[in-house]
């Protein structure tokens, strides 16, 4: 059966891989197509030309960095790249966990050592080149450093957690994983804006002055109480905009990068907020917890069934089965499955995203909207035109186009 699986899962990398290209290539052609009229204000002509180079330089690097990637884990896997690590990780210890924790630390370090070349040459050289890029070496270092160290802790700590219960409970492991994972996920969701991005960013409350009064007139009108107003220190690293809201309850906030306020208007800004409100009012960041933990009971609940099979280790060339090598091989063969449910999840982002856009006529801030979504897309030097299989498999919005005719119809 080791075989079979062998090479199932060199089909799903290969399909998963030609997917992903094909899919580019499609929407590297359409992006060049004419603007619409509803969005020819967006760029001149000259920004038009920008935004067009700006895209093929993103998309000549992906591509380069897609081919390395397939090229490594075929080669990985087919020559039992992964056995060979499972074995380095066993002449450390024989505590299942310990080597599961150094088997994907080394994967982990690998990884990163692989793509720092072109995290490099996207910072420093396309992002710098368009004007977009504002971190420092010091910055990107502090960056990765904390960013490896936050994946040790968190993600170490939560797959040693889910072993040690496998360990104690063979296939029922599933229960108390889901537990631990729901728990997490709460408290993420709750703490992530006070705990996690103050490592990366300084956010501090919005001052008082036109703009706070004007969110606090919107807050008052919808009958939304909200006091947590944070301007995040976001230029530090990049000239782009955006806003977001988390939290829940009384850790509720609105996050705005200090280049949203730079970018737009009182009135563009407070529409984006009811956009943001919308969706609380709609629970959508409730409907989107719920979702991702149902989701990762359904994942565990399948690797359950299937983790004690040691077909899984094997397809990946090791006579000695384990936790770890069993996780990873699940995980190529589950992508198709992930791949069909991402689908689904995308599409229901994408009617909340218009939900919540709906949500802004209430408060006749529907033009704001659309002027300040068009400002956005501008300085961000977005791509207008994407192909529609493009947006169908990977866009959890919908495009700026598709929002301004829902928005001046009514349609949803």
């Amino acid at each position: 059966m080791q075989n079979y699986l062998f090479y199932i899962i060199i089909v799903i990398v290969s399909f998963d891989f030609l997917l992903d290209r094909i899919l580019n290539y499609l929407n590297t052609r359409h992006s060049s197509m004419e603007l619409p009229e509803e969005l020819k204000d967006v760029y001149d002509a000259g920004q038009y030309r920008k935004q067009q180079e700006y895209k093929k330089a993103n998309d000549k690097l992906a591509f380069v960095t897609a081919v390395i990637s397939f090229a490594i884990i075929i080669l990985m896997i087919v020559f039992g790249g992964f056995n060979r690590v499972d074995l380095w990780a066993r002449h450390f210890s024989s505590n299942p966990v310990i080597v599961a924790l150094i088997f994907f630390g080394i994967l982990g370090v690998a990884s990163g050592l692989i793509n720092l070349p072109f995290s490099i040459y996207d910072t420093f050289v396309i992002e710098e080149r368009f004007g977009f890029n504002r971190t420092t070496i010091r910055t990107f270092i502090l960056d990765k450093v904390k960013g490896m160290l936050l994946s040790a802790v968190i993600g170490g700590g939560l797959l040693a957690i889910f072993i040690w219960f496998y360990m104690l409970t063979g296939q029922s492991f599933w229960i108390y994983a889901w537990i631990v994972a729901t728990i997490f996920s709460v408290f993420m969701a709750f703490f992530y804006s006070s705990i996690i991005v103050p490592l990366f960013n300084k956010q501090t409350p919005l001052q008082e002055g036109e703009l706070r009064q004007a969110i606090d007139d919107l807050s008052n009108k919808a009958g939304f109480s909200l006091e947590n107003i944070y301007v995040i220190d976001s230029s530090k690293r990049s000239a782009k905009s955006n806003a977001y809201f988390t939290g829940f309850g009384a850790k509720k906030r609105i996050v705005l990068y200090d280049t949203l306020i730079n970018d737009l208007t009182t009135e563009g800004i407070v529409a984006v907020l009811a956009h943001e409100i919308g969706h609380y009012r709609k629970k959508h960041v409730i409907t989107g917890l719920i979702t991702g933990i149902l989701n990762t009971g359904l994942i565990l609940f399948v690797l359950s069934l299937f983790i004690d099979n040691p077909a899984l280790s094997q397809a990946l060339g090791s006579s000695n089965p384990s936790f770890h090598l069993g996780l990873l091989a699940f995980g190529i063969l589950y992508s198709p499955f992930s791949l069909v449910l991402g689908l689904f999840l995308n599409r229901f982002s994408r009617k909340h995203e218009y939900a919540a856009d709906n949500y802004v006529k209430a408060y006749n801030l529907h033009d704001q909207l659309i002027e300040a979504l068009k400002k956005l897309s501008s300085k961000n030097l977005s791509n207008l035109t994407p192909h529609p299989a493009y947006v169908f498999f990977y866009y959890s919005h919908p495009t700026l186009l598709q929002r301004i005719r829902a928005l001046k119809s009514g349609s949803n």
